[in-house]
């Protein structure tokens, strides 16, 4: 399974949508939720209204609408996201709970790399589905107190971005010059709830 750009960028806005009400912001306009990560806004309003659809995000239009999440944080996972955006969590058709497809193996029942995908499919819906919107704002609004970072879409958060504020296509272009950044496996939502863990 591979994130699309599209389930990348729905996450994205999710989270910030749950950091928004997280400090007591009611809406968040796209153009800011598009601007906070650097995304295209005509993009982004496509993903927002299938997140609308799906009763995920809810809209008020108007000169001061927005969008805000629709239901509590705590009952949005990951995975119901992803299987909204990119569909099935299956790396092949015959192991999928949700878009079963028969294979071309004639014996699906001993076919040992349908045995391997089924575990692949479970571990990652395991997590997925573990972890709810909820999880990942609160680990995210924990490294940014830690490293005393202004929480996004807060009164601080703003002022500091007025004064320092790059346009998108140069800021896109620092980003590119500073080179990929390895990632450390003490970065991710399960070591920061469950420290040290195995699959």
């Amino acid at each position: 399974m591979k994130l699309s750009k599209k389930g990348e960028y729905a996450l994205r806005s999710l989270i910030n949508l749950g950091l928004a009400a997280e400090v007591k912001r009611d809406l968040v306009q796209v153009s800011e939720l598009a601007e906070s990560d650097q995304l295209p806004v005509k993009f982004l309003e496509q993903i927002m209204q299938v997140l609308k659809e799906a009763g995920l995000v809810a809209s008020v239009r108007g000169k001061f609408g927005g969008y805000r999440l629709a239901k509590p944080a705590r009952e949005i996972t990951i995975g119901q996201v992803v299987r909204l955006i990119d569909g099935p969590l299956a790396p092949i058709g015959c192991v999928s709970q949700s878009a079963y497809e028969k294979c071309t193996c004639p014996d699906e029942a001993h076919c040992g790399l349908r045995m391997l995908m089924l575990d692949v499919r479970n571990a990652i819906a395991g997590i997925l589905d573990r972890y709810t919107l909820a999880d990942v704002v609160e680990i995210t609004l924990r490294k940014l107190r830690r490293d005393d970072v202004p929480l996004p879409f807060s009164a601080e958060a703003e002022a500091a971005a007025s004064s320092a504020r790059l346009p998108a296509r140069q800021a896109r272009k620092l980003a590119r010059r500073a080179g990929n950044v390895r990632v450390d496996e003490t970065e991710g939502v399960l070591h920061q709830l469950l420290g040290e863990y195995s699959i």
